[in-house]
This record gives C-alpha cells, sequence and structure tokens, in this order.
C-alpha cells in the first residue's frame, strides 16, 4: 500500500472517528434520545407485558338452573370453585339478558330442567351456552372452558360413584415450548420486537431531522465527509444506543416477566444487532425525506411502528389475512424479528428459523443502506 492510499485511510479513519465522537456528544447532551432509547421501551414494555393478555381467567357468567337438584348444585360448585368463572346464579335466565347485552356478563349457562333425570338414566344432560357474538374471542373461550368444567364434572361424578369412565378416545395434548399456554411468553417478545423496531428508526429519523431544524446540517455536508462515512457516524452511537435499550427489555422479560430464555445469549444478541441495523437504516432513510422533527416522527410511525403492529405476526395471525396482506407482510421487518424472538426465547436456537430470517434482514439492511446512500447524494449535489 503506497502512502498517500494510506494517508487517504487514515484520514477516512479519523473523520469516522470525529463523527461518531460528535454524535455520540450529541445523544448524551440530548434528553429526548435518552427517552427514546431506556423511558419509551420501559412503558411499552408495561403496557403490553402487563395490559395485553389473551389469556382469560376470570370470565363472567350466569348459572340458570330451571330445576334446583342436589346434581346441579355439585355442578355450579365446581364452576364457582376454579379460577376460571366469576359465577352468578338465578332461576331465571331473563334475570341475566340484559347483563349478557350490556357486556356486564360474558355469558349464560342453562341447565335444563330434566338436568338430573337424564344424568340418572344415563344419558347426556341438557346444558346451554349462551355467549355474545360480537366478540368471537370471548364467546369461544366461554365455549370452551364450559366444555372442558363440564367434562371434568362428569369424569369426578363418575369416580366417586365407583364407575368406570367411558373413554372411546383418550387425548393426551402436549405443548412444547409453553406447556402454561401462557399468552405472555409470546407477547413479551413481540413487544420487545415493536420496542427496537421503533426505537430504532425513530432515533436516527430524529437525530439528523433535529440537525435540519438548527442549520448544523449545512456545516456537515460542507467538510470532505463521504457519504459512506455520515452513514456509518450516524448509524454507530445509536446503534449502541439501541442495544443497551435492548439490554433493558431483556432484563425486564427475565425478570419482571419470568419469560424463559431458551437460546443463547450470543444469538439474542447478534440476532437483535442484524435487526437494528435495518430499524436505524429507515431512519436515516426517513430522514433524507423528513427536515422537521414533527414530520420524522410521523413517517417513522406509519412506516415501523404501525406496520411492525399489523402485520409481524405479534398480535394477528398472517396466515389468516388476505393474499395482498400476506404479500405486503413479506417485507415488514418486525415479522421475521418477531419469529425469530420467539424462537429464540421459547424454542432455543433453531436454525432453520433463525438463519432465512437473518438473510432477509441483512438483505434489508443493505438496500435500505443503498437507498440512503442514493438519496443523499442526491441532496449533496
Amino acid at each position: 500500500m503506497t502512502r498517500e492510499k494510506k494517508g487517504q485511510r487514515g484520514g477516512r479513519l479519523r473523520r469516522i472517528w470525529a463523527l461518531v465522537r460528535k454524535e455520540t456528544l450529541q445523544v448524551v447532551r440530548d434528553p429526548s434520545s435518552l427517552v427514546v432509547a431506556f423511558i419509551l421501551p420501559a412503558i411499552l414494555l408495561t403496557l403490553f407485558g402487563f395490559g395485553v393478555s389473551f389469556d382469560a381467567t376470570r370470565m363472567r357468567v350466569g348459572i340458570v338452573a330451571e330445576q334446583p337438584t342436589p346434581e346441579t348444585n355439585l355442578f355450579v360448585a365446581s364452576l364457582s370453585n376454579t379460577r376460571f368463572f366469576q359465577v352468578r346464579r338465578s332461576g331465571d335466565r331473563r334475570a341475566f339478558l340484559d347483563d349478557l347485552a350490556g357486556g356486564r356478563l360474558d355469558g349464560i349457562i342453562v341447565l335444563a330442567g330434566d338436568f338430573s333425570e337424564r344424568l340418572a338414566r344415563g344419558d347426556t344432560a341438557g346444558v346451554q351456552v349462551i355467549t355474545d357474538g360480537s366478540d368471537p374471542n370471548t364467546a369461544g373461550l366461554v365455549t370452551g372452558y364450559v366444555q372442558g368444567a363440564w367434562g371434568s364434572w362428569l369424569a369426578q361424578r363418575a369416580l366417586s360413584a365407583g364407575e368406570r369412565v367411558p373413554a372411546l378416545v383418550t387425548v393426551e395434548p402436549r405443548f412444547w415450548f409453553n406447556a402454561e399456554l401462557e399468552s405472555r411468553r409470546f407477547l413479551v417478545p413481540g413487544s420487545i420486537a415493536l420496542i427496537q423496531m421503533m426505537i430504532g428508526s425513530l432515533l436516527t429519523a430524529l437525530v439528523v431531522a433535529r440537525e435540519w431544524e438548527r442549520g448544523t446540517i449545512e456545516a456537515l455536508l460542507a467538510t470532505p465527509v463521504g457519504i459512506g462515512e455520515l452513514i456509518i457516524g450516524k448509524l454507530v452511537p445509536n446503534f449502541l444506543l439501541g442495544m443497551c435499550a435492548m439490554g433493558v427489555c431483556v432484563l425486564a422479560a427475565l425478570f419482571v416477566f419470568h419469560i424463559p430464555l431458551r437460546g443463547s445469549l450470543l444469538t439474542l444478541i447478534g440476532f437483535t444487532a442484524v435487526f437494528l441495523l435495518v430499524a436505524l437504516s429507515i431512519g436515516l432513510l426517513i430522514s433524507t425525506v423528513a427536515r422537521t422533527q414533527f414530520l420524522a416522527s410521523q413517517i417513522a410511525m406509519l412506516v415501523a411502528f404501525l406496520p411492525g403492529v399489523y402485520f409481524s405476526g405479534f398480535l394477528f395471525e398472517i396466515a389468516s389475512m388476505p393474499a395482498p396482506l400476506r404479500a405486503f407482510a413479506t417485507i415488514v421487518p418486525a415479522r421475521y424479528y418477531v419469529q425469530g424472538l420467539q424462537t429464540i426465547f421459547l424454542a432455543g436456537d433453531i436454525a432453520a428459523v433463525l438463519v432465512p430470517c437473518t438473510a432477509i434482514l441483512l438483505l434489508m439492511s443493505v438496500v435500505l443502506l443503498g437507498l440512503t446512500a442514493l438519496n443523499t447524494r442526491q441532496r449533496l449535489d
């Protein structure tokens, strides 16, 4: 290597180091960046971890026994003694109709007048479940819980009477990766993905937009700094800040929400670094379009956060969406990060999942950085 090339390389490294140092000082001195990196994740993780749940543990139901008998009393008692039901009792279903329509009850369970007689004959007793179909998820939960409680009660009744429980088909369910069926265990990793996406896109977008508002970006563009050097200088400090925010999220997941980490910590760090590069690249690309912090934040919400909520598989099943929306979901980075995070936390280092997701995220980061460099070059011209 000639002396001239060595000098050019040394000058490039000095410029990059100067930019990184400048951006680091700017981040440290700017409270808004620290709020975005640490306070905002804590708030969002608390909301998603404690406020969002698909588990229903206290279903409010009204039980109507048209003909009260010892058998109906035993069945009502078995429902009342579980953590799944909050039971109210009446002799007439009309007493609960207004409460069901008003949302104060999740369902009505009606035990027919011949309930005990049919049980004595060995016939199937009449149990009617009335639910509010305007909320299909809750209606399905009430129906499923009642069916499970009914099967358990029949089995206990037969055993207490010394009878053999008929079992034409024996079902032994086995739930992998989340045996407790706690929705929090896949909601928390999904919320971390949304937090990282929003943090990454907001940090870089707001930082550059702030420089446009203050007029300092013109002085920076007047220096002999190259496009690549400018991008690296903007990425490195915010990348480190985003990784620190990820550390806070992981600690909260492990010690506050008690989510197991079955994969390796190195895999989690590496996979997060790849995704964070994509999120920061989105923010840089936004900064080439928006010159005000307000506009940059709005674009970041529309481009990064909202698609991550709806098309990442975090809350809504992608397979049940129409074909055009499923196709759009393939370009949402959060989809692959959510899938990878849930795998690392709940299943472990599964290469069949992590390798394709990592490759797609790397390709996205290259494309986004290329578009950012192209658009920034056009602005420099």
